[in-house]
């Protein structure tokens, strides 16, 4: 890649790509290489921001950086995703135009970048923002999938379910984002884990700018492969979601609140021993669940499919308990 000038010699990147990543030496390598050939039309500067990695996350990006003089290793020593994005914005955005944020955790279209560049261009959007189509390899990374691809497991969300040329939304996963309203609503706030994306989108749609959703590339997925980091994950998505709604003062709606029934429904069937109905609200939601795997193994002919309903009672139950857990621990720090 010759022909793209090093991030040292001042010249201009007009697109600025951010790698956030934590233990990631699976898949960077394959990611980043993917990147520089592909953006080889594009004057784009590649910042893989490494949260501290404990495997060889570090050594593959600093190798990746010394073999393309495009890309820059740069060390996040505040580790969350959000102050990754920030910080390579503040020391690797001056020059550029368009923030190009992408999970080391997935694929993309080789024309991924070229897309949602042109994307903003016609549309004018401050943020273009795509649909997310995940996919599993071992049995129960498959049933993962296949829950977070249904309306059980995403409730009809957009950027998991939009099709077509595309429509304006409130919010969807983050790709391109012009670096001049990143810059200012301030970028991502720092003391967000989880959920800084929906987040920025309220602050942006207040300040008046307008998110795209490009139904002309999307991105693949790779979700949690074992039950307790996807409860995890779920988990700290509940407490990122409390924390949004409790810091714009916003009413979620409905399809973000039914997950949210399942720990309340969870306390209510402790009293089924005095008042047996009080486990039916529980009982149904996990019949529901069930239910939808064992119709999806039918439907495919595979019988381990049906571990997409358990998979997505653990994932409503981490979302719910952390978004109760969130609220209370928010509600009283702002008594504090």
């Amino acid at each position: 890649m010759t022909e793209h000038p090093s991030p040292s010699t001042g010249q201009a990147a007009g697109v600025l790509i951010v790698i956030p990543c934590l233990n990631e030496e699976a898949h960077l390598e394959r990611l980043v290489r993917g990147l520089a050939e592909n953006c080889r039309a594009l004057t784009a500067r590649i910042v893989v921001a490494d949260g501290g990695s404990t495997d060889g996350t570090p050594e593959i990006a600093r190798r990746m950086a010394a073999l393309y003089p495009n890309v820059v290793y740069l060390h996040n020593p505040k580790r969350l995703q959000s102050a990754a994005v920030n910080l390579a914005a503040a020391t690797h955005g001056a020059d550029a135009a368009f923030l190009i944020r992408l999970d080391a955790h997935a694929d993309y279209p080789a024309d991924y970048c070229r897309v949602l560049i042109a994307e903003a261009q016609s549309t004018g959007a401050d943020s273009v923002v795509v649909s997310m189509n995940t996919t599993g390899q071992g049995r129960f990374q498959r049933a993962v999938a296949a829950a977070q691809n249904s309306k059980l497991g995403n409730g009809g969300s957009a950027h998991r379910t939009a099709g077509g040329g595309g429509a304006w939304v409130d919010h969807g996963h983050h790709a391109l984002m012009r670096l001049a309203a990143f810059r200012a609503v301030g970028g991502y706030d720092e003391s967000f884990s989880h959920n800084e994306d929906a987040e920025l989108d309220i602050r942006l749609r207040r300040a008046g700018y307008k998110i795209w959703l490009t139904g002309k590339t999307e991105l693949t997925y790779y979700p949690r492969s074992a039950p307790r980091p996807l409860f995890l994950q779920y988990f700290r998505f509940g407490q990122g979601r409390a924390r949004t709604v409790l810091k714009h003062h916003i009413v979620p709606k409905l399809r973000q609140m039914a997950p949210a029934a399942v720990a309340p429904a969870a306390a209510l069937a402790l009293l089924s021993p005095l008042w047996p109905p009080a486990a039916l609200p529980l009982l149904l939601w996990a019949a529901i669940c069930l239910g939808y795997g064992a119709a999806l193994a039918l439907r495919t002919k595979n019988v381990p499919d049906a571990l997409a309903g358990p998979a997505a009672m653990l994932m409503h139950a981490g979302w719910s308990l952390g978004f109760w857990t969130g609220v209370m621990k928010n509600l009283r720090g702002s008594r504090a």
